[in-house]
């Protein structure tokens, strides 16, 4: 009898040995195979276009496929809830703005944001934007403001989802500002410009990289930018401050998660590789197209900006009394 339990405990020690040698050598060969990378945002967003960017870096640098994986809806639930569900081997990764962080502060989610993730890199930080339709007969925030005033409840502003960024600028707006603007959620920034260009919404409060080429083109006209100083791209646009809301400030942020229960080596392996890339001249110069300025970040700055975010966005939503009942 002791015979035959030293033999299964034997052979049950090899299994245990060879799973872990199993793991060690994935890990030491990460990545071995395609990278999915979720965005929880249509194509041709904002959004999407960084994590194309990023994504042909990475194939230039590991020679493994990356496959963006566009997952948008529910105000970027159902994408968030597609990695919390994947295997956490580092070949599944998400490419979120900082609704990640908004959501849980507005309703209830079938993940917990900080629990359930694990932070792996900032990807790039992105003003946003007060941008309205040509139409209105307004060139500066004050006019602007004075128009949203003596038309209470008649002026429509879109945004990539409610409960996003967006929507609480808009909201906060409200308040500050002492107007009464109707939100417009749209399933992701690409399709609030659209409907802002096609004139069936009057303004946008989004990230200035979705609205861009339509300002270059001059199918859009912007009117206040966040921000401590104007922005390179934009040097005319005057912030916030200078249009006389020195108080009002949101500024959007992009970044990697992974699930939580990856290996600490596979999320430095790939914070570094996000980090090297963000060094890069081209890359810099790529994302500078989209409106999005480079800080690199690795798990441990990305895990302190969301914590200092939490509390940043709590304060927003309860001055500004924002509730959303569903993300569906």
């Amino acid at each position: 009898m002791r015979a035959l339990q030293a033999d299964v405990l034997t052979v049950f020690v090899a299994i245990s040995l060879a799973l872990v040698a199993g793991i060690a050598s994935a890990q030491q060969h990460y990545p071995s195979k395609s990278i999915r990378l979720i965005v929880p945002y249509g194509p041709g967003s904002s959004t999407d276009n960084v994590a194309r960017i990023y994504g042909q870096k990475l194939v230039d640098a590991w020679g493994q496929q990356v496959i963006v994986d566009n997952r948008p809806g529910a105000n970027t639930v159902i994408g968030s809830e597609a990695l919390v569900k994947a295997p956490p081997d580092g070949h599944t990764i998400l490419l979120v703005a900082n609704t990640h962080v908004i959501n849980p502060l507005l309703t209830k989610l079938p993940y917990d944001p900080v629990r359930d993730f694990a932070p792996v890199a900032i990807t790039g930080y992105v003003p946003n934007m007060l941008t309205v339709h040509p139409s209105l007969p307004v060139n500066t925030l004050q006019e602007f403001i004075a128009y949203a005033k003596a038309r209470p409840g008649q002026l429509s502003f879109s945004t990539a989802g409610g409960g996003g960024l967006g929507h609480l600028s808009g909201e906060l707006f409200n308040k500050m500002a002492g107007v009464k603007m109707l939100h417009v959620p749209y399933k992701g920034g690409a399709a609030a410009v659209t409907d802002l260009v096609g004139g069936q919404v009057q303004l946008t409060f989004s990230s200035m990289a979705a609205v861009m080429p339509q300002l270059k083109a001059g199918k859009l006209k912007g009117l206040a930018i966040s921000g401590k100083a104007r922005h390179p791209s934009l040097p005319d646009m005057p912030t916030f401050a200078e249009g006389g809301m020195p108080s009002f400030e949101s500024t959007n942020w992009y970044g990697i998660f992974v699930p939580t229960a990856t290996p600490r080596d596979i999320i430095n392996t790939l914070g570094a590789e996000f980090v090297r890339i963000q060094g890069m001249p081209d890359t810099r110069e790529k994302m500078a197209v989209q409106g999005v300025d480079l800080l690199p970040g690795g798990p441990e700055q990305f895990a302190a900006l969301i914590k200092a975010d939490l509390e940043k966005f709590a304060q927003i939503v309860k001055s500004a009394n924002i509730r959303l009942e569903s993300t569906q």
